[in-house]
Order: C-alpha cells, then structure tokens, then sequence
C-alpha cells in the first residue's frame, strides 16, 4: 500500500495511465476511453492540487437510471454502461468529474455531505465542471417496470421497489400535494 501526498492510503488497482496506452484486447472501445478520461482528470487533480491520488479501479456494472458511483473506501468508481452509451459526451464532461470529485474530497476532507462546498469546490475549481448533482439523461431504455398509484388529485408511477413495500404492508405512501395515501391501480410498461 503506497500513500498519497494527502496521507490517505491507496492501493494501486487499475493500471496508470502510461499503462493504458493501448486498449486491453477484452475492453470495449468506449469504456478504454472512459478509463483514459478518468486517468486524464486524475492527471489534472494532481498537478492543480500538488497532490498523488492513484488512477482508481473501475467497473462499468451499475445499472438503472445511476449514472455513475464512487466507493470512497476501495478507490473505485462504477459506471452505468447503458447510459454511457446513449450520452458518451455527458459522461466524459460531467459524469466523470463528478464521481472523481467525490474521490479527491474523500481522500483530502474525510467523510464529509456528498455534494457540500468541498466537492462543489474541486468541481468547479479542479475540473471547470458546474457542480450539478443529478444528470437529466433519458432513461426510458433502463427504467424497469413501474406501477400506477392513484390518490385524489393525481396518477403517481412508483417502481418495483416500493410497489413491493406497499404489497408487503411495509409502508404507505402519500401524496406530496393532496396528502392523501396513494392506492395502486395498475401496472404500467
């Protein structure tokens, strides 16, 4: 285990990026361009903030309307491999940046909120990035099924998750405008 010029530990898991100088004969084309994204805003982060952080391991295995994920104790990052597909620009700009901010506010603050001013600041600072929280991509082709649930003003969709909740008597949900308990109706698509 080697440490960071911040002190944090960081064990060496994925290749830099002198070693990813050309595609691994079983990585997909756009994720080797994604890993080399990562490497490059690691690059930046180190030589604005003086700073060693390892190149951290990557898996492209989440799935659902999650664009991206940073585990903060392993050094890693996840990402959605249907939506970097549908919104490649969006990730390399935004996605990225976003989860490895994440990663450096760890490494530098500890454990700290999510998207509070450290991260804000190296977002904006570091990469040039707005610090939004939330992608706006279409995810019609990874939303799962959804149920419709009725109260007295609207048609709500709640997904399997909750829908189950609610079969199994786990919880009761309301409307956030009429405040009246949601009933299902049906299922959706």
């Amino acid at each position: 285990m080697q440490k960071g010029s911040s002190g944090f530990p960081f064990l060496f898991l994925f290749p830099t990026l002198s070693a990813l100088e050309s595609k691994p004969p079983n990585m997909n084309e756009l994720h080797y361009r994604l890993t080399q994204r990562v490497s490059e805003c690691i690059t930046q982060a180190n030589k604005q903030l003086g700073s060693d952080f390892a190149v951290p391991a990557i898996r492209f295995d989440i799935r659902g309307k999650t664009a991206g994920m940073a585990l903060l104790q392993r050094w890693q990052l996840r990402f959605n491999p249907v939506l970097l597909e549908e919104n490649i620009q969006a990730f390399f700009d935004e996605v990225v940046p976003h989860e490895i901010s994440h990663l450096i506010v760890y490494a530098r603050f500890g454990k700290v909120r999510p998207h509070g001013k450290e991260w804000q600041s190296v977002m904006s600072q570091v990469f040039g990035v707005a610090p939004k929280t939330t992608h706006n991509f279409d995810i019609s082709s990874v939303q799962g099924k959804t149920f419709t649930y009725q109260c007295a003003c609207d048609h709500i969709e709640l997904s399997v998750r909750r829908h189950n909740k609610v079969q199994r008597d786990q919880v009761q949900y309301v409307c956030r405008r009429c405040k009246q308990p949601l009933t299902f109706t049906s299922q959706s698509a």
